[in-house]
């Protein structure tokens, strides 16, 4: 579904953004253009954003760090 008609921006590309590490709604924007039009669609983009980083997989942290 399209979040931002402006830089057709779908949620799909938001959670793939998630993905590869945006954290952020700054990042986001950065990387998709998502919001920096007309802002109109900021709101279901951040909701969006949430979700995504909601269900992201936690990183693995019982793993000891390298010496």
């Amino acid at each position: 579904m399209y979040i931002c008609m402006c830089n057709a921006v779908t949620d799909h590309a938001i959670r793939r953004a998630v993905a590869e590490g945006v954290e952020t709604f700054a990042e986001l924007q950065a990387r998709t253009g998502c919001s920096d039009c007309c802002g109109a669609c900021e709101p279901e983009a951040r909701q969006c954003l949430r979700e995504a980083l909601e269900t992201k997989r936690p990183v693995l942290t019982f793993l000891p760090s390298p010496a």
